[in-house]
């Protein structure tokens, strides 16, 4: 039987509050003390856990820390420090090409709208959507596998693809708890909901996730 729209609201408001209760300190996983190195620690996430990068990073800030020191450099210099993180070659030319950019053009500030840093090399709009959101304070969805995954899981969105998952995202929650419900829903994937075996059993969400309900998981 399909979804009534008042019953979608309520449920969807139900999960939301489950997951609040279930993880009310929720913050990035990735350390960082400025917008730059939020950035760059984003840029190397990808296809990456959070805690591989805080190890690179670790290391890689105190040597090129700046924009300035980054974007003088060479990708060559940069793989060492982050040859951990896979895909280097690719992530160290646009790390290098980016930082230089924002030293020359933005004098060393890091741009604090979503449009101007999507057109940085490397920088999706996923990256995009933390640095506003965990460095600015905007209100923003970034949409990883996580989050594409459970919201989708949950009910909280129903699309085949990230960009859509987020509009559906914007749509269903508030606006005010956008940066918050986006570390909610990572937590919920890495400690609960995971891709192939999702542990249901322990779940405070359960009965408001629509894969649960509808047997599907």
């Amino acid at each position: 039987m399909a979804e009534k729209a008042a019953e979608k609201k309520q449920r969807i408001q139900s999960a939301l509050a489950a997951l609040e209760a279930a993880y009310p300190d929720a913050k990035p996983g990735l350390d960082f003390t400025n917008p730059f190195e939020l950035l760059v620690a984003t840029m190397l996430s990808a296809q990456c856990t959070d805690k591989r990068v805080n190890m690179v990073t670790k290391e890689l800030f105190p040597v090129y820390g700046t924009p300035e020191k980054l974007g003088a450099a060479t990708p060559e210099e940069i793989i060492p420090y982050i040859r951990g993180c896979g895909l280097f070659n690719t992530k160290a030319k646009n790390l290098v090409a980016t930082a230089k950019i924002i030293h020359e053009q933005y004098g060393d500030k890091v741009p604090e709208d979503r449009d101007t840093l999507t057109n940085l090399p490397g920088v999706g709009r996923k990256t995009a959507n933390v640095v506003v959101s965990n460095a600015f304070g905007v209100p923003a969805i970034a949409v990883d596998t996580h989050v594409f995954r459970v919201s989708n899981r949950i009910g909280l969105a129903k699309a085949a693809d990230v960009t859509k998952t987020e509009q559906q995202l914007m749509k269903n929650i508030p606006k005010e708890d956008w940066s918050k419900a986006h570390h909610w829903i990572i937590l919920h994937g890495r400690q609960v909901c995971a891709a192939r075996k999702p542990k249901c059993d322990i779940c405070t969400v359960r009965e408001y996730c629509r894969a649960y309900l509808d047997k599907k998981i």
